[in-house]
């Protein structure tokens, strides 16, 4: 990062494939649909790589990264209107090719189980998407989300506990 931040081009590549499935995913829990969301993070590396003078050292890059690729994405989301559907990057994300590696989790849960889940994930506001693919699809910890979401960490508990409340009420309905 240090060596990014002296204007290290080939240190900040690295930054960049080291984090840009973390990146996608988040542009496409934002986004709403796997369309666009390279554009996005395209977009992100380049608002970052500009913004990395402002980058404070003591913090840790990821969360930031994810915080630009959010803001990015929503920007983009508001500029073209669109309106959410996950299914076509969830199914990625929650499928055998994970890119992060399976977690025990993942290895249980059906196929089945999973298109249940990304179902009823795509009915929940865009808020309540993040707010999960955060925690459970990237694994961040609520320090590192409220990071992401620039809220404080008791705010960030709490969102997390209503949207999962409502994903857990979708997924009743389709019982």
């Amino acid at each position: 990062m240090a060596r990014a931040r002296a204007g290290d081009a080939g240190a900040y590549g690295e930054l960049v494939r080291a984090h840009r499935a973390s990146a996608l995913r988040v542009a496409t829990v934002v986004l709403g649909t796997a369309e666009g969301a390279d554009d996005v993070v395209q977009q992100a590396w380049e608002r970052a790589w500009r913004g990395l003078g402002g980058f404070r050292p003591d913090r840790a890059f990821r969360p930031w990264l994810l915080h630009v690729v959010a803001n990015t994405a929503r920007n983009d989301r508001r500029s073209r209107g669109r309106r959410a559907h996950l299914v076509a990057r969830a199914g990625r994300v929650l499928g055998p090719g994970l890119e992060v590696g399976a977690s025990p989790e993942d290895l249980v849960v059906s196929d089945l189980d999973r298109r249940r889940v990304v179902t009823a994930l795509n009915r929940l506001r865009a808020p309540d998407r993040l707010v999960i693919a955060l925690r459970y699809f990237e694994q961040l910890s609520e320090r590192e989300m409220a990071e992401v979401l620039a809220h404080p960490p008791g705010t960030v508990k709490s969102r997390l506990a209503r949207a999962m409340a409502r994903l857990r009420v979708e997924l009743e309905a389709d019982a």
